[in-house]
């Protein structure tokens, strides 16, 4: 019996206690409401309850610690910390922040004093702000808000700085030190008094970034604040927009980070997918350049240091990135060495003398090409070709496609160069690569769409006179208006204006 007893102690005292969360809110209808947690900067569902009463209770101990919020009808929210510890709390609405009250929780007495503190000073500052937007910078009445303003962002400076004194081991103080800005000294003066450098406060700015950030803490990438820093750091607000500038800071970055860590994860993962979506020119070097180095270069175990994602992911992103590479922004991509449409005469696109050379990947059946192609060939003739710009096409012709190829390239007189993977070369090939490699062409040019990421046609490449690629996959007006600023022609009258280009579906 004795013996009985010690067992039921022992398993309701181990597996028995898991956080609660339990919340009140006055003058609450019955209803369903939503438990949210962040991922990055965005809010997802992370359990469902019902409210009855007024009252709700969640078990939150396979939360992660981090910000967490209630979601009402109406779309209405709160937050609040958690940091593996139970939590009960009281509100009402309609301002649910202001009216909590924290019946158990040390994290959110800290955290709720904080934000009302917050709310207090930021409401004395709004007036002030306006009348600054609004006053003569030289006026005395001007100087006298600055002052103002200064006093109240001095206060909250210091209260800051208190909370952190005065709660050293709680995770609301490191979510109070992410949000403060780092303080720049004053600037290195020579004898004369002189600064070094001129641009001192931003470049210890930019280098001390994330001082106050602890990214050994897992915690931190389970809070807003996390994902605001990376998104400002790398911003038009902090840093040049070039791939060359994000790259060397990215890997600065990242290279600083353990990396088994959430924060390596998360920042990685952050960085490779974003760059990976970006219009900015040039921007895909970012991405496969983070892919290559933290996804498909093995460390010194011979793993990929990105753990979290899948062998068979891991596979494929592999095989693109191989190709990928060969095909960054800089990089002179491989020669392409085909028949025209004769199937008699070879040409290829390094042995053309030009300023720029558009390669252009093309289908005859494909029905956006049909569109694009003699809109090519248009601006081909009245702009390009006498601005030394040449255009090097190459068409899928093995087959049946042959013949509608010939054909369109007649139909359209398509005057500049045209080459195709022909129907006799498609042949050769297919019963032996070596029928034809290397003595007239290359396996780049065999399987062209592979070795140039042709996912979709038509893909255009823009390259300099030296075969470096300085664009790709524009649009014809895109690439119109890129070549004008390249050859600083940028008030010439468009043929393909960008404000009257009425998006496609591609191929």
């Amino acid at each position: 019996m004795k013996l009985s007893l010690l067992l039921f102690i022992v398993f309701t005292t181990t597996f028995s206690f898991g956080q609660k969360l339990k919340i009140k809110i006055n003058g609450q209808k019955d209803t369903t409401v939503f438990l949210l947690h962040y991922v990055g900067k965005g809010l997802y569902y992370a359990d469902t309850a019902e409210i009855k009463s007024g009252v709700v209770e969640f078990d939150i101990s396979k939360e992660k610690p981090g910000i967490l919020a209630l979601l009402l009808p109406q779309v209405k929210y709160f937050e609040f910390v958690y940091n593996k510890e139970d939590i009960d709390l009281e509100t009402s609405g309609p301002d649910y922040s202001k009216n909590m009250k924290i019946n158990k929780s040390e994290e959110n007495k800290v955290f709720y004093s904080y934000i009302r503190f917050l709310a207090e000073k930021r409401e004395l500052q709004s007036p002030i702000s306006d009348s600054l937007s609004k006053l003569d910078k030289e006026s005395a009445l001007y100087k006298e808000f600055l002052l103002k303003n200064d006093a109240i962002s001095k206060d909250i400076i210091a209260y800051q700085k208190k909370l952190m004194l005065n709660n050293p081991t709680k995770f609301v103080s490191k979510i109070v030190k992410i949000s403060m800005d780092v303080e720049i000294p004053e600037a290195p003066k020579d004898l004369a008094g002189k600064a070094i450098d001129p641009d001192f406060a931003y470049h210890y700015y930019r280098d001390h970034y994330f001082d106050n950030v602890d990214f050994n803490d897992d915690r931190m990438v389970n809070i807003t604040s996390f994902h605001t820093r990376l998104e400002t750091y790398f911003g038009n607000t902090m840093m040049v927009q070039r791939w060359d500038s994000i790259v060397k800071y990215a890997f600065l970055l990242c290279d600083k980070l353990d990396p088994k860590s959430e924060a390596f994860k998360h920042v990685v993962s952050w960085i490779t997918s974003s760059y990976e979506k970006s219009n900015i020119l040039g921007m895909e070097n970012v991405f496969v350049m983070m892919a290559d180095k933290y996804y498909c270069t093995l460390n010194a175990q011979g793993k990929s240091p990105a753990h979290w994602v899948s062998a068979e992911n891991l596979e494929t992103l592999n095989k693109s990135i191989k190709v990928r590479r060969k095909l960054l922004f800089g990089m002179v991509p491989p020669n392409v060495i085909l028949k025209d449409t004769t199937d008699v005469v070879w040409k290829d696109f390094y042995s053309i003398k030009a300023d720029y050379t558009i390669l252009y990947f093309w289908e005859p059946s494909c029905g956006h090409c049909k569109t694009t192609t003699p809109k090519l060939q248009k601006l081909y003739t009245e702009k390009l070709k006498a601005r030394n710009i040449e255009v090097f096409s190459v068409a899928k012709a093995v087959e049946e496609e042959f013949e509608l190829w010939k054909k369109f390239v007649k139909e359209n007189n398509l005057t500049f160069i045209t080459v195709g993977m022909t129907k006799s070369l498609f042949k050769l090939a297919s019963a032996d690569y070596r029928n034809v490699v290397p003595k007239y062409t290359n396996v780049e040019s065999i399987n062209y769409s592979e070795h140039f990421d042709i996912i979709s046609t038509p893909t255009i490449y823009v390259l300099d006179k030296d075969k470096k690629i300085i664009a790709k996959k524009l649009s014809i007006a895109q690439l119109e208006d890129f070549l004008d600023i390249m050859q600083h022609q940028e008030n010439s009258l468009k043929i393909f204006p960008l404000d009257q280009e009425k998006p496609e579906a591609e191929h």
